[in-house]
């Protein structure tokens, strides 16, 4: 399953930078690039595109949840797992807006590292079981499967009546972009149609 999956890596300690990268690459995964911080994630996803993201909440320059924030833009395909030392619910929580799909706790063994990637790229969420306590029962299971912000966005503007030519570009997207979020986000919301989409998400306040 992890065989070919290609991955970008931020984090601003070496060592643990290495070792992550290492471990991965022994599970079959191809690293495309690393970053010490997250100015240089950014980067190194914008070039990469990568299909998922492995970053550090807590990073100079911008957070993990600033480089998921701005990525979406830059790198709509790519999912983000986020690795953190911090069981903080207002982060997890931050994180889940930002469109996370993993969040794995440093103290975790490494193997649980490899488990989250495979999960996530095979279009799965996972949340480390200790940060899962964290959260307020349920939060997660109906959240982290939720639309990514990019799907959200393209939804609140179909919901404003444009059409995919004018959302594309609103959101500098090409169509066939729109087009794929859309589908995605029916997929996610169980909708046979656009239509539906757009109202079980304003239904559920996934958009206003």
């Amino acid at each position: 399953m992890s065989e070919g999956t290609t991955i970008v890596i931020a984090d601003d300690h070496p060592a643990m930078l290495a070792a992550v990268a290492e471990t991965l690459i022994r599970g079959g995964f191809d690293v495309v690039g690393q970053a010490a911080d997250g100015q240089q994630a950014l980067a190194v996803i914008a070039e990469t595109r990568p299909q998922v993201a492995l970053v550090d909440v807590r990073m100079p320059r911008l957070s993990g949840i600033e480089v998921a924030t701005r990525a979406a833009a830059l790198s709509p395909e790519t999912v983000f797992i986020f690795y953190t030392a911090f069981g903080d619910r207002a982060l997890l929580s931050e994180a889940l807006d930002a469109g996370a799909r993993g969040f794995v706790l440093k103290e975790a063994p490494l193997v649980d590292l490899v488990r989250a990637v495979e999960r996530v790229a095979a279009g799965d969420a996972y949340v480390d079981p200790v940060l899962a306590g964290v959260l307020v029962s349920g939060y997660i299971t109906d959240r982290v499967p939720a639309l990514t912000q990019r799907e959200r966005e393209v939804l609140r503007h179909l919901s404003d009546g444009l059409t995919n030519e004018e959302t594309g570009k609103a959101l500098h997207i090409s169509p066939e972009t729109v087009r794929t979020h859309i589908r995605k986000a029916m997929t996610k919301l169980e909708a046979d149609t656009r239509t539906q989409a757009v109202a079980i998400a304003l239904r559920e306040s996934i958009i206003e």
